[in-house]
């Protein structure tokens, strides 16, 4: 079995969209955050594999097509691995928050197809996010979590670790590897 870390998307390793009602609908409206590269190959080497998912209901809102979004994840793996790092694998739920289904997180659905898919022991893997829904899928997946905090971090925050950045969250998990 291997362990995997399980990254968000929109908040780790791109800049979200500038409001809540807005989404990342082409590849350049991307930006990769500074440091997430770095941070998947320190993952990578550590053995673990790289696995995205993602809430996009901007596909249930008609905003992008199936296809298209696939276009996105597709270009950011290339343009990630072309600096040196790699993404084993992107889920995503495409669905609206109602009704409600089982891989929309805070459901666990995605983590427990890509386990499947990749043989994943989830209890050695991370759920990394920056929202209380990742964290909860992370947990109820069986997972330990990491979150990244954009404003001051907290300490009532139930995330096993917290952090400012992708890449401060994975020296953090290193360190609690070894």
């Amino acid at each position: 079995m291997n362990k995997a870390a399980f990254l968000d998307r929109d908040g780790v390793i791109n800049r979200k969209a500038s409001t809540e009602d807005e989404y990342i609908t082409c590849w350049e409206e991307m930006q990769i955050l500074p440091g997430v590269v770095e941070a998947i190959a320190l993952l990578c080497r550590a053995n673990f594999s790289v696995i995205v998912v993602s809430n996009q209901r901007c596909v249930a809102k008609g905003l992008l097509t199936v296809s298209e979004l696939d276009a996105i994840h597709q270009q950011m793996c290339r343009e990630i691995s072309a600096m040196g790092a790699t993404i084993d694998g992107v889920y995503y739920c495409p669905h609206e928050e109602q009704p409600a289904c089982s891989c929309r997180k805070p459901a666990p659905g995605m983590l427990f197809a890509a386990a499947d898919e990749h043989q994943v022991d989830l209890n050695s893997s991370w759920m990394i996010g920056d929202s209380e829904k990742d964290i909860q899928a992370g947990r109820s997946a069986g997972c330990r979590t990491a979150r990244i905090l954009k404003t001051d971090i907290n300490s009532d925050d139930n995330a096993d670790v917290l952090a400012r950045s992708l890449l401060e969250a994975v020296h953090q998990i290193l360190q609690l590897e070894d």
